[in-house]
């Protein structure tokens, strides 16, 4: 008897044993990641949850602050826990150099003809255009600044102002206010004398500045009145004027406009579900939804062209906004971010 229980036990452990092995691993939930705050919120109900609902499955959705080191730890050390990631321009273009994402799928994305030309990349599809502008509160200045010079005029408009802390935009920036036209700007900035003006320039200012980090900060800052101005992200600046009422200004004059990407870690557990992600996204009758929540230009042309006149006039694309802006310098920075950055922490130590 206590053969035959032994010999029955034994058989229907082996049949678990053979079942647990035969069953496949089950993959994690596909991993989006963006940029948090009301950009984020507005993602989430256009894209993640439709998504998930589209494929049966969750979606998780992660923020973070940037940074091609993140990246190149999370792919280095192998199996990343992220998917879809949306990046800027330097990291995108420093990133598919070094090899850290796959490369897309543009027949799964409707073709490269259907997006702007910078939104086209043989590791990242474009997910918005969007401008670092100053802001500023028109309930607390009925006038406010109208340029860079203005936003180092501190007789003119006493009280603290927000940068981005980093060299890039800061120095752009600070040449700006200094009198460097933005036609001139990157071949001044690619001078040492022109870095050196840069920094003088701040060295005016320095007392002034609160560094920010993390897009919701400026909006923070301005709400709290801690500062009298800041540099922002235009789509923030609109998001948190319709989500809370409030009453802050874009300057578009002397913005500094780039296309950031989605993009898919390589080897990630879930690429090729992350790719038709970015296709659902990039989908204009998707797409043209984002700016009725937050103002980023839209890199899908005939998403762009959906969007309602009343939504337009507040992107960084409309024609209007574009005038006086400048592009960013993607080549500049991928040849210089090291080297300033280093100088920059330096100035900010003293």
């Amino acid at each position: 008897m206590k053969t035959i229980l032994k010999s029955g036990v034994l058989a229907a452990a082996a049949v678990v044993l053979s079942a647990s092995l035969a069953a496949p691993v089950l993959a994690r939930d596909l991993t989006v990641v963006s940029w948090g705050g009301n950009y984020q919120d507005a993602q989430r109900n256009i894209y993640f949850k439709p998504f998930s609902e589209k494929i049966g499955k969750p979606v998780l959705d992660e923020a973070w602050d940037g940074g091609i080191g993140v990246i190149q730890s999370k792919v280095k050390a192998g199996a990343p826990n992220w998917d879809a990631v949306q990046v800027e321009a330097e990291e995108l273009a420093l990133g598919c150099a070094d090899g850290l994402y796959e490369k897309i799928d543009w027949d799964k994305m409707g073709g490269k003809d259907k997006f702007l030309d910078s939104a086209v990349n043989d590791c990242g599809v474009g997910a918005i255009v969007w401008s670092t502008a100053i802001a500023y509160d028109g309930d607390k200045l009925a006038e406010g600044p109208t340029s860079w010079a203005d936003f180092w005029n501190v007789e003119k408009f006493p009280g603290k102002r927000a940068l981005r802390k980093g060299p890039k935009y800061t120095l752009e920036f600070a040449l700006l206010a200094d009198g460097v036209s933005k036609d001139e700007l990157y071949d001044v900035l690619s001078t040492e004398e022109g870095v050196a003006r840069a920094f003088k320039k701040l060295d005016e200012l320095k007392p002034n500045i609160i560094w920010w980090e993390s897009g919701a900060q400026p909006l923070q800052f301005l709400a709290s009145g801690e500062v009298v101005m800041t540099s922002a992200y235009n789509g923030r600046i609109t998001g948190i004027n319709r989500s809370e009422g409030k009453n802050f200004k874009v300057v578009f004059p002397g913005s500094i406009y780039a296309v950031d990407s989605w993009v898919v870690l390589k080897d990630a557990e879930n690429k090729d579900v992350a790719q038709d992600f970015i296709a659902f996204a990039s989908l204009p009758e998707n797409q043209a939804k984002l700016p009725e929540f937050v103002a980023y230009g839209l890199p899908n042309k005939e998403a762009a062209a959906k969007v309602p006149a009343e939504f337009a006039k507040d992107l960084p694309t409309d024609p209007a906004n574009m005038t006086d802006a400048i592009p960013l310098n993607v080549d500049f920075w991928i040849d210089n971010a090291e080297t300033l950055t280093q100088r920059f922490n330096a100035w900010l130590a003293q």
